[in-house]
């Protein structure tokens, strides 16, 4: 699967990717940045490759320096990079990643 069309909106916080089998996904800043794909974040190379912490999904948002996002770029056709205001820009979101970050309700049945 591959997104057809990715919009970051500032004044909701939330980002949106319109997928290549009609699916839409909307993530919170804050989920994006508490699920960050980075070594740092997840605590080593060697989790790297795993699926999102299930955790992420009940942490509150939040609206701070760590949350805000600065920008978004594309990483070749494979990926999306974001930076924070707080200065964090690791994270290389694959797409793979990023649909099974999905929060909504179709997307965490059996997650």
């Amino acid at each position: 699967m591959r997104p057809v069309g990715v919009t970051a909106d500032r004044s909701s916080r939330k980002l949106t990717v319109q997928w290549d089998d009609q699916h839409v996904s909307v993530y919170p800043f804050s989920l994006l940045r508490h699920a960050c794909p980075c070594a740092e974040c997840r605590g080593g190379h060697d989790k790297m490759g795993a699926k999102p912490d299930p955790d992420v999904f009940y942490l509150a948002e939040e609206d701070a320096a760590t949350t805000r996002m600065v920008t978004i770029s594309g990483v070749g056709a494979y990926a999306l990079t974001i930076q924070w205001e707080d200065g964090h820009s690791a994270g290389i979101y694959n797409w793979g990643y990023l649909r099974a970050l999905c929060p909504c309700a179709e997307c965490r049945i059996g997650y």
